[in-house]
């Protein structure tokens, strides 16, 4: 259990798309209990590999603090409603910045657990945003993206100052 760091924007691998997990190993177990220890310490409510640098399709989220702990490998939205919502958002690598972003409101998605084995769900609220969120992110979507051009210029200067300040 080791506490990593976390890649800072605008590290380019927070752009590059995540590979497919396919060892479901105890390398893998490992890197999901770094992924936990290393978005508690950000602090933060969800990490991806890429986050670390590990450019694997994982994604760990507590929404509801440490026994909310949920685990998806490999996740992949399959359907997402017509209807949006608008929820704030922000990320362990661009820490004190967040913006309201518009997403689906419902999404269906697969993925796997650690041990390999295939699950389906829906999600929708908060839990639909913080996937679609970290989903973006393991294909190499900055959050940031998600926003208008000059919203997104806004929260780069005020990144920016953050950052020199």
């Amino acid at each position: 259990m080791t506490i990593r760091s976390i890649l800072r924007y605008p590290d380019p691998r927070l752009r590059q798309q995540a590979v497919a997990i396919t060892q479901f190993d105890a390398a893998l177990a490992a890197l999901a209990v770094d992924l936990q220890e290393t978005m508690r310490a950000a602090p933060g409510i969800g990490i991806t590999g890429p986050h670390i640098g590990a450019m694997q399709r994982l994604v760990v989220l507590e929404l509801e603090g440490p026994a909310s702990t949920r685990i998806y490998v490999n996740p992949i939205i399959t359907w997402q409603s017509t209807e949006t919502a608008r929820h704030v958002e922000g990320s362990v690598s661009m820490p004190g910045i967040s913006e309201e972003v518009e997403r689906p409101a419902r999404i269906h998605l697969t993925y796997q657990d650690l041990n390999g084995q295939n699950h389906a769900e829906e999600a929708d609220g908060f839990l639909a945003v913080c996937l679609q969120h970290e989903i973006d992110q393991l294909d190499g979507v900055f959050w940031i993206f998600r926003l208008s051009r000059l919203k997104r210029d806004r929260l780069m200067k005020r990144f920016e100052r953050q950052r020199s300040g």
